[in-house]
C-alpha cells in the first residue's frame, strides 16, 4: 500500500490569524488524502490542535513577536528584535533540515515562516503582505519581504487577483520577479441564516499588551449601554470560561463551529482589522466596525482602505465610543466572493520535485 504523502502545515503565531486561515487549507489536504503535520508555537500551534486533535503536531521556536504599550514604537520595537528573530529563522531550518532527511515530510505550506522552507521538497509561502508597509521604511521592509518569498517554490496570496479585492496594495503588485497564484479568501466560517441574539460581538485577538489595552476599552464602553454584547477575548486557555457581567458574555476564546455560530447570531461585529478576519467577516457579510492595533501600518491601511471604499468604517482605538457604532449602516458591508479554487489542482506540486 502506497504511503500518503506528508505536508507539514506551519503559520506564524502573531496573534491567531495565521493559525486560523490555515483550517479550510489543512481540510482540504485531508480530503486531498494527505496526512499533515501542524507545527507552530504557543496560541497559534494550541488552536491548530483544538481544531485537528487527531493529527501529530511539532512545537516549533518562537517569533516571540509582542507590541509596546505606545504603537509608535512599534517599529523600534521590531528592529531591537532583529537579531533574535535571525535566530529564530535559523533553528526553524535546523528543524526543517532533520524532518526532510528523515523522510517526514514531503511538502511545506509555511504561512509567513520565513525558515520554514527546504530545496528538496515543494515549499509554498503563504501571504497576503506582497508589500510590506512600514511608514518611511516600506521600500525596505517590501524588499526584505520579497527576497524571503523568492525563496520559496511558490507563493500564494489569500485573495482574488484582479477587480474588487480585500488586501489593495498590499497583496498586489506589478513590480515582482515571482509567480504569485491567487487562491481567494480563506475562511472557516459559513454564513447562516439564524436568529440574531447579540446586538454586538465584540472579538479580540493579536499580541499583547494591545489585545488586553483593548479589552478593557471594551469593557469601559459598553458595560450598562443597554446592549445585549458577547466578548471573544482570544486568549487561548485549556478550556473555555464563560461568564456574564451585566449586559456582556464574556468567554475566553471559542473554537470555530461555536464561533461561526455566534457569529451568525450577532447584529455587528467590533474587532481588530486584521486580514483574517475581515475575509472571515466577508464571507459571513457580517457588518463591522474595525479598530486597528496601534503601530501596526498594515491594519492600518487595511482599515482606511475599507473606510474609503465605503465598505466598513473605522477609527483609531483612543477615540473609539459606543457612537460610532451608529456609522455602520451608513456603509455597504463586506461581501463573500465567490471562490473557485480548485485545491486539488493547487496541490498538485507537492507531486515532487
Amino acid at each position: 500500500m502506497k504511503k500518503n504523502k506528508t505536508i507539514l502545515v506551519a503559520p506564524l503565531h502573531w496573534g491567531l490569524g495565521h493559525a486560523t486561515r490555515c483550517i479550510p487549507i489543512i481540510q482540504n489536504l485531508l480530503k486531498e488524502g494527505f496526512d499533515v503535520l501542524l507545527a507552530s508555537d504557543g496560541a497559534a500551534l494550541r488552536i491548530l490542535q483544538k481544531e485537528f486533535p487527531e493529527l501529530p503536531c511539532l512545537a516549533l521556536p518562537s517569533y516571540n513577536i509582542t507590541y509596546p504599550k505606545k504603537g509608535v514604537f512599534f517599529k523600534l520595537h521590531i528592529f531591537f528584535k532583529l537579531p533574535k528573530l535571525k535566530r529564530t529563522v535559523r533553528a526553524e531550518h535546523k528543524v526543517v533540515k532533520e524532518l526532510v532527511s528523515e523522510g517526514k515530510i514531503h511538502g511545506i505550506i509555511s504561512d509567513n515562516r520565513m525558515g520554514i522552507r527546504h530545496k528538496k521538497v515543494p515549499s509554498i509561502f503563504i501571504t497576503h503582505q506582497i508589500n510590506v508597509l512600514s511608514g518611511n521604511t516600506s521600500f525596505f521592509s517590501t524588499k526584505m519581504h520579497q527576497n524571503i518569498i523568492n525563496k520559496f517554490d511558490a507563493c500564494w496570496v489569500p485573495d482574488v487577483e484582479n477587480g474588487i479585492n480585500l488586501s489593495g496594495k498590499l497583496g498586489h503588485s506589478k513590480k515582482i520577479k515571482f509567480p504569485i497564484t491567487y487562491i481567494g479568501p480563506l475562511s472557516r466560517m459559513q454564513k447562516r441564516n439564524i436568529p440574531i441574539i447579540y446586538d454586538v460581538l465584540i472579538l479580540l485577538s493579536g499580541p499583547e499588551p494591545q489585545r488586553t489595552l483593548l479589552e478593557v476599552k471594551m469593557l469601559e464602553c459598553f458595560l450598562h449601554s443597554g446592549k445585549k454584547v458577547l466578548l471573544v477575548r482570544g486568549v487561548l486557555e485549556d478550556t473555555a470560561k464563560m461568564y456574564e457581567n451585566e449586559n456582556i458574555t464574556i468567554v475566553n476564546f471559542m473554537q470555530t463551529e461555536l464561533l461561526e455560530k455566534s457569529l451568525n447570531e450577532s447584529e455587528v461585529v467590533v474587532s481588530r482589522s486584521g486580514y483574517t478576519t475581515i475575509m472571515d467577516l466577508a464571507n459571513l457579510e457580517k457588518p463591522a466596525f474595525f479598530i486597528p492595533t496601534p503601530g501596526q501600518y498594515e491594519q492600518k491601511y487595511l482599515a482606511k482602505q475599507l473606510k474609503r471604499k465605503g465598505i466598513a468604517p473605522s477609527c483609531s482605538q483612543e477615540k473609539f465610543t459606543l457612537a460610532h457604532l451608529n456609522q455602520i449602516p451608513m456603509y455597504t458591508g463586506l461581501k463573500a466572493f465567490k471562490n473557485t479554487v480548485n485545491f486539488e489542482q493547487l496541490f498538485r506540486l507537492f507531486e515532487g520535485k
